[in-house]
């Protein structure tokens, strides 16, 4: 099937959702139908921290229909953050739309988690991934969120993380394992780079998670229906 991301949300979490979608379909012997619209980092972080989720649905839907255009059958969103109107999307969107929480859901049960910890934006953080069932959530608390929160906004528009800013990440990581998560996870698609190395606890890459079932769904394994 040919897939849509909407991408550029920010620029280093396209370029991981790309790699692993090329990776992910060249190890199955299969060719990747892929074409990217690039919307804009600065544009939907003003609508999160607003609190406008119509509005930022609506955007998004221009893009799906951009993706539409060029032939694709399915579209999804390179950013756990831009989650936060996936609903409001779906329902206006011009193609189905490949959602990360479901198979979020699917790995944790799979997994066997207890508790989940995780960090990525205010809005990844306190809705507890957007309500997942399959594990308790755990995130930052207090001053602790706010920052992480703020951190994680400047590696999504810089897509590079500063020193200071690993260091930041890997001690916020190892609070939440500290506090009972079996896994942290990297709830800011752009988290990728502050965690290039290991950390000395379990992580689990939401993106990657959400790569693996946009790439089952360009394949073919699955129907788009069982993400929506």
């Amino acid at each position: 099937m040919h897939v849509g991301l909407i991408g550029g949300i920010g620029p280093a979490a396209t370029l991981v959702y790309y790699s692993a979608l090329s990776r992910q379909c060249a190890a199955a012997g299969q060719r990747l139908h892929l074409t990217i619209a690039n919307a804009d980092t600065r544009e939907m972080i003003a609508n999160m921290e607003a609190g406008r989720p119509d509005l930022q649905a609506a955007i998004f839907a221009t893009y799906v229909d951009q993706l539409k255009a060029a032939g694709c059958k399915a579209a999804a969103l390179t950013s756990m953050g831009g989650h936060f109107c996936v609903e409001q999307l779906k329902a206006i969107a011009s193609l189905p739309i490949i959602s990360a929480i479901p198979a979020l859901d699917a790995r944790f049960a799979a997994e066997g988690y207890g508790t989940v910890g995780v960090m990525g934006t205010r809005a990844v953080m306190s809705s507890g991934i957007y309500g997942v069932q399959a594990a308790p959530v755990i995130a930052p608390e207090g001053e602790d969120l706010d920052a992480v929160h703020e951190h994680y906004l400047g590696i999504a528009v810089a897509a590079a993380a500063t020193p200071a800013r690993v260091d930041f990440f890997r001690e916020q990581g190892r609070k939440l394992i500290e506090r009972g998560a079996d896994v942290v996870i990297l709830g800011g698609t752009d988290l990728s780079v502050a965690f290039a190395q290991d950390p000395g606890y379990p992580i689990l890459d939401s993106a990657l998670v959400h790569a693996e079932a946009i790439g089952r769904v360009a394949m073919d394994e699955v129907p788009v229906e069982a993400f929506a």
